[in-house]
């Protein structure tokens, strides 16, 4: 019985178009895990925390989130899925490889080992991780929801291998530190995603908790004062040439401070004709602060229902200086002499 060419040809045509179709699923499972496994290590936690938390989150965000949060899980689903691609897919295309080409030219089957090595490297491992890591975001979004099946799924597994291996359980918890932020704030600045002014308005936020009031203080010496019970007939010449704007009122006895003034409210008495009355009766209740609170802390006790200027005590509650809102702002804004 006489073959024809046709015949011969047909059982190989259909066994190379089903090893190419072998070695394409091969190629993009590999490059899919390649490429989501890269994404996930690159993908800002602070990002993905803030999608999920949205009102609205973003398609995938929350899948991400408990992904990113049990992040050594997730890799070791990717690592299992990944090898099954390259180790076991590989070794079955080796195998079926073998039957297509053994009737073949000799050098097609290792011609063909060398390029499947070489698309793998490429096509499955260096190229999607490269894209994975420049759009890690999208890549990591798109994914979540194959990859949290794929967690369900081998879940049996991956608890045994967490029982054998107990780091990979570890959870990813998002945290960062004055420095790290200082870094990302400088960088920030220089890649010109924000201001300079803004960078350094940040770094200057974290001086706040090194400085206290006694650093920011204008001494007792340098203070202006007034005694709370002349008349402003009595003060009008040091009201009109002294331009603070606002003055610590003494009583009678030593370090006795029984208010603060304001320039603008002592002088538009005087204007209307309230001659008689004294720093006291125009005065505003005092708040006084120690000397070594912390500025961070003082900062939060400035508001725009209280007096803007505060009287520092010592630890014996003396009188040592006057410290205001401007003072810190001075800070904020580099002002200060500090750095």
């Amino acid at each position: 019985m006489i073959l024809h060419d046709s015949e011969v040809h047909k059982p190989m045509d259909s066994d190379l178009f089903f090893l190419v179709i072998l070695v394409l699923v091969v190629l993009i499972g590999s490059a899919l895990c390649s490429g989501s496994e890269a994404a996930f290590l690159a993908v800002n936690p602070l990002r993905v925390h803030e999608l999920a938390a949205k009102r609205d989150p973003v398609k995938g965000a929350k899948k991400l989130a408990k992904l990113k949060y049990r992040l050594g899980r997730t890799l070791t689903v990717l690592t299992i899925t990944n090898n099954s691609f390259n180790v076991f897919g590989s070794l079955m295309l080796g195998i079926y490889a073998t039957k297509v080409f053994s009737d073949s030219i000799p050098i097609a089957l290792p011609f063909f080992s060398i390029s499947l090595t070489i698309l793998i490297l490429v096509l499955g491992e260096i190229l999607p991780k490269s894209i994975g890591t420049k759009r890690s975001l999208q890549v990591a979004l798109a994914s979540a929801a194959i990859i949290n099946f794929l967690s369900i799924l081998m879940r049996p597994i991956v608890l045994l291998l967490e029982q054998l291996l107990p780091v990979i359980t570890t959870e990813s918890e998002i945290s960062t530190d004055e420095e790290e932020i200082r870094q990302m704030a400088r960088i920030g600045s220089q890649k010109g995603q924000i201001e300079a002014d803004e960078a350094a308005m940040i770094s200057k936020v974290f001086q706040l908790n090194d400085l206290t009031a006694r650093d920011l203080m204008t001494p007792r010496v340098a203070a202006p004062t007034l005694d709370g019970y002349q008349t402003l007939e009595k003060l009008k010449s040091i009201l009109i040439t002294n331009n603070s704007e606002s003055w610590v009122v003494l009583g009678k006895g030593v370090d006795k401070v029984i208010g603060i003034a304001n320039r603008e409210r002592l002088l538009t008495a005087l204007l209307q004709g309230h001659n008689q009355l004294t720093a006291k009766d125009l005065s505003y209740k005092v708040e006084f602060v120690p000397e070594m609170i912390r500025i961070d802390r003082l900062l939060t006790s400035f508001n725009k229902n209280t007096n803007s200027i505060k009287v520092v005590v010592d630890e014996f509650g003396s009188f040592v200086g006057l410290i205001g809102a401007k003072s810190v702002l001075d800070v904020l804004a580099g002002w200060h002499g500090k750095s």
